[in-house]
């Protein structure tokens, strides 16, 4: 029988080995609830930020581990991934009583769906890489484009990406806690670089003379003062208030903090984590509008970086908010909608 709209039952599966992913859920599953009923499933446990939503099933997933020097540990996320689990929990789960998947890059979910031949949305940054057109850096990896292909199938891609590449490939979503802030220029750098430990960041970044660097860190327990450099535990509200007033922003070249910057109107620098392919695409396309791009924080970073702070320029761009018209049209494609429910 063909679902009515208020009786969809959905699956959100979101990854859960990063904030991006779990800062964009919060303003997608508020929206979705709106349809139906809505079952969470989160893959991973490395995100700081509160999914703001009852979450029905947790998993490990299938996790990418970092070093503390900035790139992919594969001994690490080796050892630390449980393959016969992951494939018990694939073989499992069940996805029969929902009308609608939704995937943001979720492995175990993703590849049940696989199994079992379901339609399963393939929702947000990673699903853009499925169209070629989408920016790739000069020497192509194999095995990162795999990943990017099949680490979480699906049949239906909605991507996103910072330009619309493809008919498919839509502009980020920009959560409304970024949309309500009001941006000020107080001089202070706020830096996002998860892969790298507080220790290595300190030291690169403190030989950049006369700049004061918020330092939002997966690795501090407690706020620590060191000279110009203030260490902080990943808080949103603590990043949102720096965020908002900072020159300049010094992250990953991940999706949502880039495109975070590029709406604000922050002056942008990104060093994508180094074996992380996805990062290197990213880069790719942030370097052809205008954003420095640096590899690692030696000597030679650090002068892009000392150039950046002092002659660097804000970009901005104009993304539109269209998370409602989003869903309403994936929600369209699964039962006739006569209109958007009201919040």
């Amino acid at each position: 029988m063909q679902p009515t709209e208020r009786s969809l039952r959905i699956l959100y599966a979101v990854q859960g080995t990063g904030n991006g992913h779990v800062a964009r859920a919060r303003e997608i599953l508020p929206i979705l609830a709106r349809y139906g009923a809505v079952d969470v499933f989160v893959g991973g446990d490395q995100s700081e930020v509160d999914l703001g939503f009852p979450v029905r099933f947790r998993s490990k997933g299938l996790t990418f581990i970092y070093d503390r020097s900035g790139a992919v540990s594969l001994s690490k996320t080796l050892f630390k991934n449980n393959l016969i689990r992951i494939i018990r929990e694939i073989r499992q789960f069940n996805l029969s009583p929902y009308q609608l998947v939704i995937n943001d890059f979720e492995f175990i979910t993703a590849w049940a769906g696989r199994l079992r031949k379901q339609r399963v949305f393939g929702w947000g940054h990673q699903a853009s890489f499925l169209s070629e057109r989408c920016p790739r850096p000069a020497v192509r990896s194999w095995h990162g484009e795999w990943i990017l292909k099949h680490y979480a199938p699906c049949t239906d891609p909605i991507g996103l990406h910072f330009d619309r590449f493809d008919s498919f490939v839509h502009t980020p979503i920009i959560r409304s806690e970024i949309r309500a802030l009001r941006p000020e220029n107080r001089g202070h750098y706020t830096v996002y670089l998860p892969a790298f430990g507080s220790e290595e960041l300190v030291e690169a970044l403190g030989s950049i003379e006369g700049v004061e660097w918020h330092i939002f860190s997966k690795f501090a327990k407690s706020e620590e003062r060191k000279g110009t450099l203030w260490i902080r535990p990943v808080n949103n509200a603590d990043f949102l208030e720096s965020f908002s007033g900072c020159a300049g922003v010094l992250t990953g070249a991940g999706f949502e903090t880039p495109a975070e910057a590029l709406f604000m109107g922050k002056k942008l620098c990104c060093i994508p984590i180094r074996r992380q392919y996805e990062q290197y695409c990213n880069a790719a396309a942030l370097k052809t509008m205008g954003v420095p791009i640096v590899d690692r924080l030696d000597e030679e970073g650090r002068a892009v970086v000392r150039d950046w702070v002092r002659q660097g320029q804000p970009l901005q761009v104009d993304y539109p908010d269209h998370t409602q018209t989003l869903i309403e049209a994936l929600i369209r494609s699964i039962v006739a909608v006569p209109t958007a429910p009201s919040a």
